[in-house]
């Protein structure tokens, strides 16, 4: 398998990977345009504009936007994160020039009807809604709002309901006119593709558009703080956020192996002790996240009323612990896992399509699997402790806690015992 990049004059980016053996194929356009690309009165358009892509285009109806891919045996979907936009489709290798076609056409000719924009509109709403009745997503928010207060990083994906029922056509128009430019994307395809036939794509697609500079997401800064809401549900919801590396900093690979000792798994430190030899808890774990500039590493529990300070206690004792006593035997299986995570998930065309784009807005370039394995390889027991005990004692700290909660320990309750 061989990684073939080029580049457009206009500066539009393009990243490929066969596969042998495959008959399938993923391809997509990655935009650097996500959350934190936004104004204040623009949170929830990049959300929004990744739903009205599929209501119709200068050429194509949504209906026909649908029928184009799926009466080929393929499909076609799209996300928005808080750093990039992605539509992407997975077709058999004959239909690839069909799926560019397409996917071209979502992300440069939306129409925006003003009758979609209105129907999009009450579908964006309810899933609002339905994100705010489901204590384990909601939570999530309010924690990284306390973690990036008053920045576009701690803003919501999907906006909140009084801006999103207020954007309209022109909003839409500009938010693509603003970020929607050549150097801000990236074509990633990985499976049965070829190269060649990819650059001719293109370059008939893309080839004319004018070079210009997208704008520059301002700086994160962790801030940490408190978000308390207190609610009759059966669990009090409880996650705590710590300052973490961003992806550009190598010390991401320690940080992600001590979140998956201390967390990532059944057999990890928070999981034993807190689920099966204490039993307050169904669900615990632990993950770090990254950024380009910023990261954190969060714990998330769900307990009962009378439990949740007891919890809340245990983990940070747990986490001054393993600053003590990781063993090299933990961090060998943490460093496993990742790396056959990382594996596993590449085996995928679409998960590694995905990857080529990440690693190409990232870096520029994709590093080779086996210098990522050797950076993965390279941390040592005494990084994980070092990185540990930055975690259970420096670290600024952000905390959500969500339910029946009246007994739960504040942030600064929390911080003195990290510190005693």
């Amino acid at each position: 398998m061989t990684v073939k990049q080029d580049q457009l004059a206009n500066g539009f980016r393009i990243v490929s990977e066969h596969m042998p053996g495959l008959q399938s194929a993923a391809i997509g356009i990655w935009v650097t345009a996500g959350g934190r690309h936004e104004r204040i009165e623009q949170n929830g358009i990049a959300h929004f504009l990744e739903h009205m892509a599929f209501k119709g285009t200068e050429r194509r109806s949504a209906l026909e936007i649908a029928e184009a891919i799926e009466d080929v045996g393929g499909y076609i979907n799209a996300y928005t994160s808080r750093e990039v936009t992605a539509y992407y489709a997975r077709v058999l290798k004959d239909d690839v020039a069909l799926a560019m076609d397409v996917i071209g056409d979502i992300v440069m000719n939306p129409v925006f009807d003003p009758r979609e924009i209105e129907v999009e509109r009450g579908v964006i709403l309810q899933e609002i809604g339905q994100s705010h009745d489901t204590p384990d997503d909601v939570i999530f928010d309010w924690l990284q709002e306390e973690s990036y207060r008053d920045q576009p990083l701690g803003r919501t994906i999907l906006g909140p309901t009084e801006r999103v029922s207020a954007f309209s056509r022109e909003d839409l128009a500009g938010f693509v006119a603003e970020h929607y430019g050549p150097e801000q994307m990236i074509l990633s395809a990985a499976g049965a593709v070829d190269h060649e036939q990819l650059m001719k794509l293109v370059e008939e697609m893309f080839g004319h558009l004018q070079p210009r500079k997208g704008l520059i997401a301002d700086p994160a800064r962790f801030t940490g703080g408190e978000a308390r809401r207190e609610k009759a549900l059966e669990q009090a919801h409880f996650a705590l956020a710590l300052e973490s590396p961003g992806y550009r900093d190598d010390t991401i690979y320690t940080a992600q192996i001590y979140s998956s000792a201390l967390g990532g798994g059944m057999s990890s430190r928070l999981f034993q002790e807190v689920r099966e030899v204490r039993g307050l808890c169904y669900t615990i774990f632990a993950q770090t996240g990254a950024y380009a500039d910023t990261g954190s590493t969060t714990i998330y529990a769900g307990t009962s009323a009378g439990q949740v300070e007891e919890l809340a206690g245990i983990t940070i004792d747990e986490m001054k612990r393993a600053a003590e006593d990781m063993s090299p035997e933990e961090v060998a299986r943490a460093r496993a896992q990742m790396k056959a995570g990382m594996l596993m998930g590449l085996e995928s065309p679409s998960n590694r399509a995905e990857r080529l784009a990440r690693l190409v807005q990232i870096w520029g370039k994709v590093p080779s699997l086996e210098e990522t394995v050797a950076k993965i390889d390279a941390v040592t027991t005494a990084d994980v402790r070092d990185f540990a005990e930055d975690m259970a004692v420096k670290a600024p700290a952000a905390l959500a806690l969500y339910g029946p909660i009246a007994a739960a320990p504040t942030l600064a309750q929390l911080q003195e015992r990290r510190a005693a």
